[in-house]
């Protein structure tokens, strides 16, 4: 099996990023590419480490916890990694279950007002 070995444009493509986001994510030491020349090549590691990024931010989670997570891993291995995501994890349902009950109460608040406003203007022009 031949190992994952991305180019820069195909990374962007991979991961339906801009280039600028990917700039980015290196220059906050999310990514670290192997350099040949001005040429960057992402292996499998790196692949990971997008797909684990990626994924944070659908969940919520700031570029900063997930470079922290990352660090866990780097430095404390799995185990303590798995920890701390539990605690993230843990942390981020609350906030977005909170989240969710204050849009629950706007459509309620909403619904309920244009439904008033519906019945008004049905008994103006009836």
């Amino acid at each position: 099996m031949s190992e994952i070995r991305l180019t820069f444009k195909e990374m962007c493509a991979r991961f339906d990023v801009t280039p600028r986001t990917l700039r980015y994510y290196e220059y906050i030491e999310l990514l670290a590419p192997e350099r040949e020349g001005r040429s960057r090549f992402y292996g499998a590691r790196e692949v990971a480490r997008m797909e684990l990024i990626l994924r944070a931010r659908r969940f919520g989670f700031s570029l900063e916890e997930a470079r922290q997570w990352l660090l866990i891993y780097d430095h404390e291995g799995t185990q303590a990694q798995m920890e701390a995501f539990l605690e993230m994890a843990d942390r981020q349902m609350a906030s977005l279950q909170e989240q969710r009950d204050q849009l629950d109460a706007a459509l309620r608040e909403l619904r309920d007002l244009r439904n008033i406003t519906a019945e008004e203007l049905g008994a103006v022009r009836g």
